[in-house]
């Protein structure tokens, strides 16, 4: 069986002073000390990325990674949007389950912030359908869209989407890599500008810049911390939003759980913590009953009680790290990130943030509007 042997993220942020390749340098170079590995010793890398194509006119980034740490194992460069994270680590075990005895590094890193508001939101539009670009829905008019519709629905407010920033941003203000680390208040939630109805500032992950790496083998040598992937799965449904039977969830989504609970054998309530891609404050809620963990139609509520909170939750704990709305989004990082945060969870690592007896954990990180989903579960 694979398994996680290190992780190591740069900060999460504005980060002006480094480029995507000085983030991807300082992550590669964390995670090998910490671990006493050699480049020599990595048999391949796995490079996730959205942007760099778009906003740096750089695609051959596998070549330019070759040149950096002169290595001429084979590296691939992987894009599925925002899951592009995510997606690098489901090839990585892939690979690992081809090969026996190597050890990889999958590295997630993006550069967001060197670039105008309108540069970036371009860039990311890119990740939708045309029709929708031509009409001008970024993705927060694409969530607003599901907000509006689950809201609707269930009869809920602007204030129970508000409970899922509250809680994050207190996750964030223990992490000390997160974008914000700063409490905010439901009422400044409340106040803060729309987006889009009835997504406000304050519902909205930000753009960031940051850098992760991990190191995964299959090889039976002895490791200070070492994480089961016990399932990596993926699954795909059409980009626009008009050709979905449903805006209450994503049936990506929905299929790649499934498929992750049958190869790993367990089932939901057997999960301990997690770290679900809350894009937006509606994401959350959605993914919280795609994944099995709330029922249909519960999200609102079980949102405003607050019961996937550190300190709160008498079980599973929910993006412990500040998830992307706190501990920001540089897209390509993200899944990368996420898995890392779970690591951290397994091995007792997560310093204050730390759940108690923590066994399990998941990771949900979603391409676009649901176009792409990857889940991953993992135990300590």
């Amino acid at each position: 069986m694979s398994s996680i042997i290190g992780y190591y993220s740069t900060q999460f942020g504005e980060l002006w002073k480094k480029s995507l390749f000085d983030l991807v340098k300082e992550s590669v170079e964390g995670v090998l000390k910490e671990n006493y590995i050699e480049m020599k010793q990595i048999d391949a890398i796995f490079f996730g990325n959205m942007l760099s194509g778009v906003l740096e006119n750089n695609l051959h980034s596998s070549a330019k990674l070759s040149e950096i740490f002169h290595t001429n194992v084979s590296i691939f460069r992987v894009e599925a949007a925002c899951a592009s994270g995510g997606m690098a680590f489901h090839l990585a075990k892939q690979y690992l389950d081809a090969y026996s005895n190597k050890t990889v590094l999958v590295i997630g890193a993006e550069k967001m912030t060197d670039y105008s508001p309108e540069e970036t939101t371009d860039a990311l539009a890119a990740a939708a359908s045309e029709e929708e670009q031509n009409a001008g829905l970024t993705f927060p008019g694409l969530y607003a869209l599901m907000a509006q519709a689950y809201c609707e629905r269930y009869h809920y407010t602007e204030e129970h989407l508000a409970h899922i920033a509250f809680k994050n941003h207190y996750h964030g203000s223990l992490n000390e890599k997160a974008h914000f680390k700063n409490k905010i208040t439901i009422e400044q939630i409340l106040k803060s500008a729309y987006v889009a109805h009835p997504l406000k500032v304050l519902d909205c992950s930000p753009i960031s810049d940051g850098a992760a790496a991990l190191l995964v083998t299959n090889d039976s040598k002895k490791t200070k911390h070492k994480v089961e992937i016990l399932s990596s799965e993926v699954a795909t449904d059409v980009i626009s939003l008009k050709n979905r039977k449903d805006l209450l969830g994503l049936k990506s989504v929905r299929i790649a759980t499934q498929k992750a609970y049958l190869q790993a054998r367990i089932k939901p309530d057997q999960v301990d913590v997690a770290e679900l891609h809350d894009c937006f404050t509606i994401a959350e809620i959605l993914a919280m009953e795609d994944l099995g963990f709330w029922k249909k139609g519960s999200g609102g509520k079980m949102a405003k009680e607050l019961v996937t909170m550190h300190g709160k939750s008498k079980k599973l704990v929910v993006n412990t790290s500040g998830g992307l709305k706190a501990a920001g989004h540089p897209v390509g990082a993200t899944g990368v990130k996420q898995i890392g945060e779970i690591f951290l969870q397994l091995t007792n690592q997560a310093s204050t943030r730390q759940v108690k007896s923590a066994e399990i954990g998941l990771t949900h990180n979603v391409g676009g509007s649901g176009g792409t989903a990857v889940i991953t579960i993992l135990r300590g």
